[in-house]
């Protein structure tokens, strides 16, 4: 079982294409533009009411969904396809389709050995082990355990800033978001 990794190139970290970025700044001149008629320049006190009450409502709803929870429900946090190796900016470099798998192997392959995650041309390479990390499928559930290994695995789950080292040979669960340490190799979950 080998899990086909592709390289990917650079992308905007935070999702957002240009076009919609600049789609956003159209929007808030456009919006700014009619308040200033209506207020400024239209002596209507109708029309200043309804533009008042229309912009207090768009204000609200842009608020609401700028600062909606970042939650996920358990069936959503479930679904996993693949890992991406991410650079210190959040850049992706590689990627391993995993749907379908059952369990995987992180480290790196050798002339011995072969893994299904293989980190050795990784920059922090020489910090991993061999068998660094396996993560293993069960009822819908990826979970995560160290094997041993030198430098350790560290875990920042989806909605947590800490990445937090997990325990040898202890299983942890994996979440779609979930951000996994393998000696400073980074790899997120999707």
């Amino acid at each position: 079982m080998t899990v086909k990794a592709t390289a990917v190139s650079g992308r905007n970290p935070s999702g957002r294409s240009a076009g919609i970025i600049a789609l956003d700044i159209i929007i808030a001149i456009l919006a700014i533009e009619a308040l200033y008629y209506a207020f400024f320049i239209n002596e209507d006190k109708l029309l200043q009411g309804a533009t008042g009450v229309i912009a207090g409502i768009f204000i609200v709803v842009w608020l609401a969904v700028k600062w909606r929870p970042k939650w996920k429900s358990a069936s959503q946090a479930a679904v996993i396809t693949r890992l991406v190796m991410i650079d210190e900016e959040g850049e992706r470099l590689k990627e391993w389709y995993i749907d379908g798998e059952t369990s995987l192997l992180i480290g790196k392959s050798s002339s011995r050995s072969d893994v299904d995650v293989d980190l050795s041309d990784a920059e922090y390479a020489s910090i991993i082990s061999l068998q660094h990390a396996v993560l293993n499928h069960s009822k819908g559930i990826w979970y995560l355990e160290d094997l041993d290994s030198t430098n350790g695995v560290g875990l920042r789950k989806y909605n947590n800033s800490v990445i937090t080292r997990i325990d040898n040979e202890q299983s942890y669960r994996i979440d779609s978001g979930d951000l996994i340490v393998i000696a400073n190799t980074r790899l997120l979950v999707k």
